[in-house]
């Protein structure tokens, strides 16, 4: 059994912590702030369990995801997955092939129109020729995942040291050692860097070669716009999730769960535009303002395409995504460091298989897919 340092304590770090303490190895966990942090991508309540994606890899990943949630729910005694359902519309998300891909994988659905499917959510606008409906969608609680995660990797003998940025990793021995600002040293023999939309800041300090780094793709963080808007009637059950494409604009919702929780204890619907927020540099260049040109921008959408909304924002933030080009995750690594970036806005949902093909790969057991290791 080798030690580990995992550098972020986010969902994948989290995942990956569990992982690899699960199977008898020493792990450190070095988390900058506190787990699940607002600074990071994996705080709140809310985030999105679908598998509309148009790309048959990644639908199937979805399916492989879902087991290894219900494993972790099991483990942690806690309902981390709420299921809603989830909807997808409009002519640039193209329903009819995402069916397809439904279909290829063995993913329950129903393909309506839009006038049938009006009847059944009446909240909902439709356009397009087509809705996709299929009900085991639903909404991951992040904070509490990131949470059940870390208690399971503490009960398998890792140790969660908070308030502990890296500012390096140096080479020691046959293994490194992880500085803080402050002078704190961690050693370990292998490391794994999970740090999200800190990574911009770390990776090119990193003890690594210089194909892998010339090899990783560039990333781009964004600080994106989230609001929550509250329905026009109190709902029987949870709305579903949707994703809504027309044209070149890609707006999505889900229940709010305890984000932005009203007086009475019920919350709204987030609603966001994906990748409609500021790039920055790193997540260090994050200022939590929202943009005011977003804001009207989803305010006219939701007037317009969610009258079962009030279209008048009760709550909102900002969150972060670390883009690759392509929106691949990335998990490859070298000479006893890996570094993971299931990112790009839509990694929530694979947290723990991904910490299983993470552990898989910093432990030498089985190469992370092709898709997301490096073209070296």
């Amino acid at each position: 059994m080798g030690t580990f340092a995992v550098v972020g304590a986010g969902l994948t770090g989290a995942a990956t912590a569990w992982q690899l303490a699960r199977r008898g190895h020493e792990v450190t966990v070095l988390e900058r702030s506190t787990p699940a942090n607002a600074e990071g991508g994996s705080h709140g309540s809310a985030r999105i369990f679908r598998y509309g994606y148009p790309d048959p890899f990644y639908a199937r990943l979805v399916v492989d995801s879902r087991a290894e949630w219900d494993e972790l729910e099991r483990h942690s005694g806690e309902r981390l997955l709420t299921r809603t359902g989830s909807l997808d519309f409009g002519a640039a998300r193209a329903p009819a092939a995402l069916a397809a891909v439904f279909e290829r994988v063995g993913v329950e659905h129903e393909l309506l129109t839009t006038a049938e499917a009006a009847e059944r959510w009446p909240g909902f606008a439709f356009d397009g020729a087509a809705v996709l409906w299929h009900r085991a969608a639903g909404v991951i609680d992040a904070e509490a995942a990131v949470a059940a995660m870390l208690r399971l990797a503490r009960a398998g003998g890792a140790r969660i040291a908070t308030g502990r940025p890296v500012t390096s990793i140096v080479r020691a021995g046959s293994g490194y050692r992880l500085v803080s600002p402050d002078g704190r040293v961690e050693e370990a023999e292998k490391v794994v860097v999970t740090a999200g939309g800190w990574l911009p800041d770390l990776l090119g300090d990193l003890p690594l070669p210089a194909p892998f780094l010339s090899a990783f793709p560039a990333l781009q963080v964004m600080q994106e716009n989230v609001y929550h808007f509250p329905y026009r009637d109190a709902p029987e059950g949870p709305w579903p999730t949707f994703i809504h494409k027309k044209s070149a604009i890609l707006v999505y919702g889900l229940p709010g769960g305890r984000d932005a929780a009203l007086p009475d204890g019920r919350s709204g619907l987030k609603v966001a535009e994906f990748n409609g927020g500021r790039p920055l540099r790193s997540a260090a260049a994050q200022n939590g303002e929202i943009d005011p040109a977003n804001r009207e921008r989803l305010v006219a959408y939701v007037r317009r395409a969610l009258p079962g909304l009030v279209p008048a924002p009760y709550a909102e933030t900002t969150c972060l995504f670390t883009n690759t080009p392509t929106e691949d995750f990335v998990i490859d690594g070298v000479d006893g460091i890996t570094v993971a970036s299931p990112c790009s806005g839509h990694g929530a949902k694979f947290a723990p298989l991904l910490g299983r093909v993470i552990a898989d790969s910093a432990s030498g057991e089985r190469a992370a897919p092709e898709r997301f290791r490096l073209a070296i």
